[in-house]
């Protein structure tokens, strides 16, 4: 299993995006694995896609990412743990980044397909990029 994160999504459906070129090598170095994504990252990724490109392909992207990926969806314990998390790195990851921390250490991910570097301040987790 491989947690992925919004930034490779958004790099991924976006040919605009600085890192598109880098999350098409990536695609296919993970192609086989299966694939973790939580609800915040589902919100953040089609939130972005629609920003850059409108509503429809975030519609796309929402759909895809449904219908291919597992997906863990957020509750109190969950946000609770996050928020833990959250206060240890004093606010450099997000709510939604200390979320998929959480879910990666509750369900013994060790990777985590992204190209933010805040995720390397956190032990246990292997940055694919």
């Amino acid at each position: 299993m491989i947690f992925i994160d919004s930034t490779f999504l958004t790099a991924y459906f976006n040919a605009n995006d600085q890192w598109h070129e880098d999350s098409l090598r990536v695609a296919k170095l993970i192609s086989k694995k299966e694939k973790v994504i939580s609800n915040l990252i589902i919100s953040e990724t089609v939130t972005n896609i629609g920003s850059l490109l409108k509503g429809k392909a975030g519609n796309m992207v929402y759909n895809h990412l449904i219908n291919n990926y597992n997906i863990i969806y957020d509750n109190k314990i969950r946000t609770n743990n996050a928020m833990k998390i959250f206060l240890k790195h004093d606010g450099v990851l997000s709510l939604a980044d200390s979320l998929s921390v959480s879910i990666m250490k509750e369900q013994n991910i060790l990777e985590m397909v992204s190209f933010d570097t805040d995720f390397d301040k956190v032990n246990g987790i292997i940055r694919v990029h």
